[in-house]
């Protein structure tokens, strides 16, 4: 089931920052966004994901399906690297760690705790995540924060091999990870303060 964005109107508090967006992600598919900081694509990504209503459009085939991460690693500083992913893992149903401990070169730490790590192993452990999730899409906010370059080829081959098995990807990047993906520039859909009626709720 494909993922479908429809003449998206997006904003942060309740101020039109992207309009009339559209675009179809499918089965095996990768799209990067790129853009200036503060053109929206953080803001876009938080609607595909659930995490704020559109101001307009529709976004279809997301239901349950995503799993999102941003710039903060969702870790449990206490915790080891084996027992945050086996959390990650029973809040969306799972229990298999060992492929994602394998894919993110962790397996040597799987007993480290996560407060003991470095920032690119944090990192890491937090991408990590996503490959716990059982979920088909992936949507990723500059997620290479932090990675030297071999550890941005351990993610770009975890995103491969996701695609591989039919999931999707939706990823804000700077850097060319080496992925058949799709661009998607924002910059031509800035939307005009004001151009649309504010929302109730204000988001961050």
């Amino acid at each position: 089931m494909e993922l479908t964005v429809s003449d998206l109107a997006v904003g942060r508090g309740g101020v039109p920052v992207l309009a009339g967006l559209s675009f179809v992600l499918r089965p095996g598919a990768a799209l990067v966004l790129r853009g200036p900081n503060g053109a929206g694509k953080t803001t876009l990504l938080r609607t595909v994901a659930g995490l704020q209503e559109p101001m307009a459009g529709t976004v279809r085939g997301a239901e349950d399906r995503v799993a999102y991460a941003a710039h903060a690693d969702g870790l449990k500083a206490a915790l080891s690297v084996a027992e945050n992913l086996a959390f990650w893992a029973s809040v969306f149903g799972q229990s298999d760690i060992e492929a994602a401990l394998q894919a993110y070169d962790l397996a040597h730490l799987r007993h480290r705790r996560a407060g003991a790590l470095s920032a690119g192993q944090k990192r890491r452990l937090g991408l990590a995540r996503m490959s716990v999730t059982g979920r088909a899409i992936w949507v990723l906010d500059e997620p290479t924060v932090s990675l030297d370059a071999a550890s941005v080829t351990l993610f770009a081959d975890a995103v491969r091999a996701h695609l591989g098995d039919g999931g999707m990807a939706l990823i804000a990047t700077h850097i060319d990870l080496g992925l058949d993906a799709d661009v998607l520039d924002v910059a031509p859909f800035r939307a005009a303060a004001g151009a649309m009626a504010s929302v109730d709720e204000v988001f961050l």
